[in-house]
Order: structure tokens, then sequence, then C-alpha cells
């Protein structure tokens, strides 16, 4: 006998899309859970599609002579060959019993039409044969979960709820310096959030989160782009090589400074008003909108505009295009603190 009714067993068909690590490891884990919660004994093989042959993979999915239960886990799925993407859309019309496929592919998401997945333009591996296949298996009913790169108010909804599901509540102010001081690695804010709900005993504020980094807080690029966006050149000088000492990515303070400059000039453009109220227009989590009026103070439009050409030179910099990116973060910053300090002039005349 089958070791679980069909009314007990998983879905059959499982689609996670993108390319967010944690968030796939999620998705694969909770469909393995269900088969091991229908068979505790279930068997689970993980392959990457690129190195599978149609043989090996029909032996997989194939129904077994004993009836075990199997989780097969094919990783990569946008490099399967054209042998494997067929034979994989010709078994998601007629699964087997007691297997459940679970593929993962980069994408894109149901809901990013707007423009193609990585590589796919590219053709080759990850093109149009990639897309062939994404599409059988949702056209087949996979169920799919979405494990795509999360934008800033996805993520900071992210942490509150791994915090919530630790047991605790973050506040706004908190939120932002945790997202400020970890950065956009869901794995370490998910750490960090867990850790925080469980040190604080719930109430997880500013102090808590300044208490867990130890300073961390202040050594990220935000600091940097913090300082040198309100013109203080001493500072964003000295927390730019705080940060480089530390080891922090050279790209992610460009970075940091990039978006520093991208906010205040967004925020800018709509005028003053409640962040809580321009939120939901700019699309932004009201600490950044909060944070964007204040390192926008003094800021004249021509002003940004300069910046905005520094944080665009510097982006290629520290991708490669000088020879020393720390040299050309440090340029950057004193550009910037210019571009901020002439722009105050006029505006005092």
């Amino acid at each position: 006998m089958s070791p679980s009714s069909t009314s007990d067993a998983p879905g059959p068909l499982h689609l996670v899309v993108g390319d967010e690590g944690l968030l796939v490891e999620r998705a694969v884990a909770r469909a393995i859970a269900a088969a091991r919660d229908a068979d505790p004994a279930v068997e689970v093989t993980r392959l990457p599609a690129g190195e599978l042959t149609a043989g090996g993979l029909s032996e997989l999915v194939s129904p077994s002579l004993f009836a075990e239960s199997r989780v097969v886990v094919v990783e990569n799925g946008h490099d399967a060959g054209a042998e494997v993407t067929t034979l994989l859309l010709d078994y998601a019309k007629a699964p087997s019993d007691g297997v459940t496929l679970v593929v993962v592919h980069r994408g894109p998401p149901k809901s990013a039409g707007r423009r193609p997945a990585r590589g796919a333009a590219k053709g080759g591996k990850g093109g149009g044969k990639g897309d062939a296949l994404l599409e059988g298996l949702r056209g087949a009913g996979a169920t799919e979960a979405s494990a795509a790169s999360l934008s800033d108010d996805q993520r900071a909804d992210f942490v509150r709820t791994e915090v919530r599901q630790a047991g605790g509540k973050i506040t706004g102010e908190a939120l932002g310096l945790l997202m400020d001081a970890v950065g956009s690695d869901l794995r370490e804010l998910a750490a960090a959030a867990s850790q925080l709900a469980s040190d604080s005993g719930g109430h997880v504020d500013a102090d808590a989160v300044r208490a867990f980094h130890r300073g961390r807080a202040e050594v990220t690029g935000f600091a940097v782009a913090d300082r040198a966006m309100t013109g203080d050149r001493t500072g964003a000088l000295e927390a730019l090589r705080w940060a480089l000492d530390t080891g922090v990515p050279h790209v992610v303070v460009a970075d940091a400074l990039a978006d520093g400059v991208r906010t205040a000039a967004r925020v800018g453009a709509v005028g003053r008003g409640d962040p809580y109220s321009l939120a939901s227009s700019l699309k932004m989590p009201p600490w950044k909108v909060r944070r964007g009026q204040q390192n926008g103070r003094g800021w004249s439009a021509e002003g940004l505009a300069q910046a905005m050409g520094v944080v665009a030179d510097l982006n290629a910099d520290v991708k490669g295009a000088a020879a020393d990116p720390s040299y050309a973060l440090e340029h950057a910053v004193e550009l910037v603190v210019a571009a901020q300090g002439s722009a105050r002039g006029p505006a005092r005349r």
C-alpha cells in the first residue's frame, strides 16, 4: 500500500521561482516537509538540471515498485537541456503517485513581466528553453512559490514577519537601524531579527539594535552616505575608512551613497509632508522617507543633479573601472559633500 492516502499526499508538482537563496531554500524545505508529513521515510534527491540526463530523470520520477515516496528537487531548472525539458513537461502532464517533483527556476516570477530574467535575453541556457520549462510547469498546475529578490518595502515586511514569528515586535526606528546595519542580505536579516527578539524579551527597539550590533550600525555605507549628504566631510571620511577597515565591500558603500542621493532627490521632489503619508506614493517605507527628508535639507536641484552624476560614475569605478576603488570612494564622498555645500551657498543669498 502507498504510505499515504490520496487526500494526505502533497502536491505532485512544485515550482520555486527566483534566485534569493534563503527564500529558495525555505520554499524547497516546505515542499519536502509536506512530503515528510505524509511519509516520514520519504527519500529526497537533489540534482542540478545541467547534470540531469533523460535516462536518469526517468528513473527518478518513475513509479516505485515498492510504493516508496520520493521528493526529486531539480535545481537550476533554467539550465535544463532540451531533452530533459521535454521529459519534465511530459512528466508534468501525468505525475507519478508517491513522487513530489520540485523544480527551482530563476524566473521571472509571474508578476515580473516588465523585463526578462537575468541572462534570459542572451539566449542559450536560461533563455527561451528555460522559459518554456517555466511556463509549461505553470500550465501543468504546479504549486508556485516566489523566491525573487525583495524590494526595500518587502525586506522591511520580511524583517517584521521574522521578528513576529520569533515572538516579538519591532519599532519603526529599530527596523530602519537594523536594515541599515545589516544591509539587504536576507540570511543576516533573519538571523538578526530572531536573535534580537530573543535577547530583548520580544520588544525590539533602537537601543536593542545598537546594543546587539555593538557599533556595527555606525560602520555601514549608510553612515557614510548620511554624513556626506548632510555636508559632514570629516565624519563621512572617518566613517568610510572605518567601514573599509572592517571589511565592508566597496560596492556596498557605493550603493548606499547612491541610494542616499536618489532617496533625497525623490523625497525632495514631492515637497514636505508626513513620512507615513508620503510613503505610499513614493513606495518607500516611512523610515526611509524620513531619512530622505533629513538628508535632503539644504540641497538644491542642481546640487542633487551633480551628486547623481558622481554616484553614477562611482558605480562603474568600484566595479572595476577605477584602479583604486578606495580612492574612488573617498573622491566621490568629497564631491558629494562639495555638491551639498555649493547647493547651500545660493540659498543664503
